[in-house]
Formats: C-alpha cells, structure tokens, sequence
C-alpha cells in the first residue's frame, strides 16, 4: 500500500501550488514575530523615583528628599521611598543645608504618597507607568507577562485537539482573529485588570496561529521542501516580525501606539482564507476522500499536470474510513509505553526549550543601557539559528543534532559566571550563544515532533508539547527575577534544565529521511535508544495493532 507521499508525487514537490502554500504560510507567522515579544517594551519598567511635590523646597532640599541607596554596587536614587516632606519643608523653612547641616541617614522615611515621577528618555510611556506597576506593585510587571503565556498555554492545549477534530484551517484562521481582535482592544484598556484580561486572551490566538500554519504547511508540503518549510520557511519569517518589534518600538515609544502598529498587519491576511486549502492529509484521516481528492485535482491544475483518475485505491480508502470512526484524544499520547516515553521526553525538552527562549527573551532590556539595540540582537541571533536548524535537518540525524543544540544553550550559560565582570561584552555574547542554542532547538523540536507522530495525533502532540512549553515560558518572567537573590541563578536552572533535556533527547526515535507515519502502528515501528526509565516489556505486535484501531 502507498503512503501518502507516494500517492501524491505526482503533485511534484515546487510547482506553483506549493509555492503559494508556501510564502503564504510563511508570511503569517510575521505577525507572531512582532507580537509574541512586544510585552518586552510594553511592559518594561523606566527609571522612576517618589514624586516630590512643590512646596516651597529649595532646590537643595527638593533634590535630596529622594534617598541614595547602594544597589548592586552603585549608587542610585531610591524608587519606593522619600525623606517626610514635612520635615523637609520645616528644615528648609529654616535655612537649613541638606548634607551639611543636617545628616540625612537621621532623616525618617516615608512611601511615595504622591506618587512617582518616571523618565521619558527611553520611553514616552508603559503599562508600568501608566498603571503604576512598581513598589507594592511590582509583582504585577513579571504577573502580566506570566498571565500572557498562560493564554498561550492554554490555546497551544486546545488549539491542537479542534484541530485534529473540526481541521487545521479553519483553527488557523480561528486563532488568527483571536490574536488580531485582542492585540487591538488592549489600546483601550482602562486599567491593568482589563488590560490583563485582553491579554490573556491575545494569546490564546498568538501561538496557537502559529503552530496552526506550521502543522498545515507540513502535511501539505512534501519532501525537501517541507524540511525547509517546517525548519527555516515560518522560522525566519518568525524572526523577521521579531526584528522589526524594536524598529516599531523605537519610532513608537508610547505602549498603545505600539500595540495598535503590532495589532494592524494581522488584518492583511483575511484574503488567505481563500488561497489557502485544508490538508489533504488531515482530510484522509477523517475519511472525506473526495474533499482530499479536489484539493489534489486542483493542485495538479495548478501545477500543470495530470492527476489520476483515481488518486486514493478503493482498499486504501476503505481502511482510512475505518480509522476515521473514532476521534483521537490527548490520552492516546500516553496510551501505549513507546508513544508514552516519546511524549514524556519531548515534554521535557519543549519546556526546558521555551523556558531558555522566553527567559533570554526577557531579559533584553536588561542587557545594555539601549533596550532596542539589545532586542535586535536578541532578534538577529535567531537568524543563523534557524539556517543552523535547516542545514542540521538537510543532512543530519535529526535526535544527535537536537542534543546538541540543546547542550550547547545550557552549557554557554554556565559560563557566564566565569567571566569577569570587566568583561560585560563577553557575558553578553555568551548568553547570545545560549539563545542561538536554544532558538536552534526549538526550530528542530518543531519539525522533529511532527515527524514523530501520526497524522491523527500530530497536531494534537504538537499542540500538547507547546502546552508544556508554555508552562516554561510562564515561569521565564518570575525566573530571571530570581537574579536579584543571586546573579547567576538564573543560568545556572536553565544551564542545568538543558543538560539533562539534551541527554533526554538521546532516547527518542529517529525520523530523519523516513516518510510522515499516517497511523500509530507506523510510529510504533519507529526505532529508539533503550532507556531504563522508560522501556517496558516490548508489546506483542498484535496487541499494537488492536490499540492503534481502537
């Protein structure tokens, strides 16, 4: 019996209707790009300190209200706090000289009672200043981002399983909407608590669109041309939007000016719901064979060649009707112990992945005194990563190069304690080094996990193993905060996260130049290392096929 591949190579592999499939899913995740980390100038903390009113200070005495505190070494104004101004003003009713004539360590502190004064000189405004997110209210700033990938958690879930039920293009567009109508009403929002809830769900259509185009993409492309699809295509185009946030951030500076530029493209690709066709693939597997063979006549058209009168053998057919009587859930994921064992690793790394990703992600506007130069280079490191993944893809095998990248992010980062800290640039090029690991790998972990599962299950694994990753990017915001604790703790819980993932990794199946399983008796097949942990009594192969029809 034919695969899938075989059947269709009729189609060709670049003929004009895998071109437009191609470039037009690929321009889709632009969007994702420019808005997935916006939340790093939207909600970025300026320089702020207590507002001290007029109130007939001298100028002395109303430039030290504001406490000197030692952090980390330097000296800088106090954020939370101001010497009373009652006492001030009767001291300098008086005549007095702060410095001079009155000691102002003696002087009894207050909370900023009128508020706080923050610097326009990197941004005009943000979330933090427009809604007083510091002091007592600080967890509020590393809470909104945590809040963000919890709506992108919870559409990766969801988004998966619609898709293997209803098809993976009207999710696509579903989810696309969702990100676009959300980005744009949280320009409106009155105050954190309404702008949190719009957030929230902004992102339950921003990853899932994203993980929608590229499981789409990959059932309909075939050969090389979906290896560079699923590993460069929708990743570079990711990167693309990414390298543009900090130009729009930069002519932009005020948050909701930013949120309605990020929010607009997202209407530019209204006209792709009809350009672009459900997946063949997806169609099969629910038994709707003539919807499948349509698709295929058209693309033959396209294409300028001639389809087969019959494209799909009648036995073959009748066997994909039989598998399509029962909807597959998230439980067959761990169902039997080879696909249990697959989805536990991957589990694993996808969120070491995403928690390495986001954590470094976040921490751009931390990194040099100009947060949009340290957010491009966070952006343009992306690029040779994602080239990295394709060749590492093209010619390599796919579970050595994964563990690789993988090792490579969690050992840089290490490092990063060596060095002295004389040496800041080097600090900075080896957590750029850390970023190319994990990017690299998260471009893999995407083609390698759709070529580990069924057609049945695909989008459903990947939308699962998104979800676990999401868990790690909700957790990136409050774990680079663990710096103020001790500097270094937050590499060395990635550095660590990353070797074991890397090691894990080794035990999976390999896929390189295998064809995509259609059933979960195929996936079954698939060889793998031994792993004490996970291997079990090998299950009699008639028992696999009875699960696999269940």
């Amino acid at each position: 019996m034919k695969d899938y591949d075989e059947t269709t190579a009729f189609l060709g592999h670049w003929g004009h209707f895998q071109q437009a499939v191609f470039f037009l899913l690929c321009a889709s995740t632009i969007p994702n790009g420019l808005g997935v980390l916006s939340i790093v100038f939207v909600a970025d903390i300026p320089s702020h300190h207590c507002t001290v009113p007029e109130v007939n200070l001298t100028q002395a005495w109303h430039n030290a209200t504001i406490p000197i505190q030692v952090v980390n070494g330097k000296q800088e104004r106090s954020k939370c706090s101001r010497y009373r101004l009652d006492v001030v003003r009767n001291l300098s009713a008086q005549g007095y000289i702060p410095g001079k004539d009155v000691n102002l360590t003696d002087l009894e502190q207050e909370s900023c009672l009128d508020g706080w004064s923050y610097s326009t000189a990197i941004y005009q405004s943000t979330i933090v200043s427009e809604f007083d997110l510091v002091c007592n209210e600080q967890w509020k700033q590393p809470f909104t981002s945590t809040l963000y990938f919890i709506g992108v958690l919870v559409g990766s879930f969801f988004s998966g399983q619609l898709s293997d039920r209803f098809g993976r293009k009207p999710v696509f567009f579903a989810t696309m909407a969702v990100q676009t109508i959300f980005s744009f009403v949280q320009v409106f929002s009155p105050s954190w608590t309404v702008f949190s809830i719009f957030l929230f769900f902004s992102g339950l259509g921003q990853i899932a669109n994203y993980i929608a185009a590229f499981v789409l993409g990959t059932e309909i492309l075939t050969g090389n041309v979906r290896v560079l699809y699923s590993s460069l295509g929708v990743c570079l185009c990711f990167a693309i939007g990414y390298m543009m946030l900090p130009l729009f951030a930069y002519f932009l500076r005020d948050w909701r000016s930013l949120l309605m530029a990020v929010a607009l493209p997202g209407l530019l690709y209204i006209p792709l719901w009809w350009l672009i066709p459900e997946s063949p693939r997806w169609l099969l597997s629910q038994g709707k064979v003539e919807e499948a063979e349509a698709i295929l006549r058209n693309a033959a058209k396209k294409n300028k060649v001639e389809a087969p009168q019959v494209i799909f053998e009648e036995y073959h057919v009748s066997w994909l009707k039989f598998k399509a009587e029962r909807h597959h859930s998230v439980l067959d994921l761990i169902r039997t112990s080879n696909v249990r064992a697959t989805t536990l690793i991957l589990c694993l790394v996808w969120f070491t992945l995403s928690t390495g990703y986001f954590g470094l992600s976040l921490n751009t506007s931390q990194l040099s005194a100009d947060p949009y130069i340290s957010c491009f280079l966070s952006a343009a490191v992306e690029v040779p990563a994602y080239l990295s993944s394709w060749l590492a893809l093209q010619y390599f095998s796919r579970r050595l190069s994964a563990s690789c990248t993988v090792f490579l992010g969690g050992v840089s980062l290490y490092f990063i304690q060596l060095v002295p800290e004389t040496l800041p640039a080097l600090s900075v090029a080896l957590e750029m080094v850390g970023k190319f690991g994990f990017t690299c790998g998260t471009a893999m972990m995407f083609a390698y996990t759709a070529e580990l599962y069924p057609t049945v299950l695909r989008n459903t694994a990947t939308g699962t193993c998104t979800t676990f990753s999401r868990v790690g990017s909700c957790t990136a915001p409050f774990l680079i905060q663990l710096s103020t604790y001790f500097k270094f703790l937050p590499y060395i819980i990635l550095g660590t996260l990353a070797i074991a993932s890397s090691s894990a990794t080794l035990f999976l199946p390999e896929s390189y130049g295998r064809p995509l399983p259609e059933t979960i008796e195929q996936m079954h097949k698939r060889e793998r290392m031994k792993c004490p942990c996970f291997t079990q009594k090998e299950t009699p192969k008639a028992v696999v096929l009875y699960e696999s029809q269940l």
